[in-house]
């Protein structure tokens, strides 16, 4: 037993050892590096410029927003139906507009009220109101008589002493008090004769026309409130719920349209450091992420001859621009092809067989 101790100790000692180094040797194996899951875009041309690009509508992108702020009342194209066709000039989405209707009636009776005041004037003289008017001159003719009868009695009894010398006189004053009311009595038929003043008339048909302008103004903002399409095209993005309060900044977006019909604009921005090798009219291949073997060829469209800052996707206060680029408007035919309006692609310009743009 102890010589078989001596033997088995020993072996299972150099046993463990043995698999101490094998486990130390194969841990500090280096790995093979894995294959990456996708291969990176290689340029299919000799002499390239390579931008990145990103799909947009033909045309551009057309970001729609309210034209007076308001809760939404309806949304005529929902979420759901994104994608679909539009016409122009058909509904988008409603702001709520009991406010305006309710200031539109005000208004309405305001320039109905300022029209029937301009026809009371135009259809002057009433021929009631001249009957009136004539009917005082009878009265004041009538009273002239009376006064002057009056007064030729006086006259004659005034030799007798049978009436005092203030009568006398208080009765030849009112002959010319009853003729001075005779006088107006006819002034004010003439004036009522001859109709409203001109002057007046043309304030009233002042007062009309600025009731007419503030009943069509607000009749524009009613039809300001319907949002519609501004042309035919595809419904993009729609960023509006009914009941929700819309704004008129220009940064929001409510609902997005664009002409993908077939075909999009790929906007492609060179690098600065590339400009000097670029050539307008160049043609040019594009490769969708992750897809790199897929090339898609494109036709030149025009370049914007103002180099912008790159920007950056991140959207950290913090960071800093210190590139320009250049950008350019290249074709993409999408049927059949899995291209979406927003989707980033790989760009490479073939700058070795440019061709002047037509």
């Amino acid at each position: 037993m102890r010589r078989l101790g001596k033997f088995v100790l020993p072996l299972v000692a150099a046993s463990m050892l043995i698999f101490a180094v094998f486990h130390v040797v194969k841990a500090q194996q280096v790995p093979d590096k894995p294959l990456p899951p996708v291969d990176p875009p290689r340029s299919p041309f000799g002499k390239t410029v390579a931008g990145a690009g990103i799909t947009e509508a033909v045309n551009e992108n057309v970001s729609i927003g309210a034209s007076i702020p308001g809760v939404v009342e309806e949304v005529y194209v929902p979420v759901e139906k994104v994608g679909q066709t539009v016409k122009e000039g058909q509904p988008l989405f409603l702001v709520d507009s009991r406010q305006l209707r309710a200031q539109l009636v005000y208004q309405e009776a305001n320039m109905l009220a300022a029209q029937r005041q301009l026809d009371r004037l135009k259809n002057q003289p009433r021929p009631e109101e001249l009957a009136v008017k004539k009917a005082a001159i009878d009265v004041a003719e009538a009273n002239v008589n009376l006064q002057t009868d009056l007064a030729n009695r006086a006259r004659k009894l005034a030799p007798s002493g049978a009436m005092s010398a203030e009568d006398v006189a208080q009765r030849l004053l009112a002959v010319e008090v009853a003729k001075q009311q005779l006088a107006q009595a006819r002034a004010d038929f003439t004036l009522m004769e001859r109709g409203a003043w001109v002057y007046d008339i043309d304030i009233t048909k002042a007062s009309v026309e600025v009731a007419k302008a503030q009943v069509d103004q607000t009749k524009k903002d009613l039809e300001r409130l319907l949002v519609t399409a501004p042309k035919d095209g595809v419904v993009l993005q729609v960023n509006v719920r009914k009941g929700e309060y819309v704004g008129t900044p220009p940064s929001q977006a409510l609902v997005v349209l664009g002409d993908t019909h077939k075909k999009v604009h790929v906007r492609v921005d060179i690098d600065e450091h590339d400009i000097p090798r670029f050539k307008a009219g160049a043609p040019a291949k594009a490769s969708a992420r992750g897809s790199p073997h897929e090339k898609y060829p494109m036709t030149f469209q025009r370049v914007e001859p103002y180099v912008i800052p790159k920007k950056s996707l991140t959207g950290d206060n913090t960071e800093r621009v210190d590139t320009r680029v250049l950008q350019v408007i290249y074709e993409l035919d999408t049927t059949g092809r899995p291209i979406y309006v927003g989707q980033q692609l790989d760009v490479f310009i073939d700058v070795d067989n440019a061709a002047p743009p037509s």
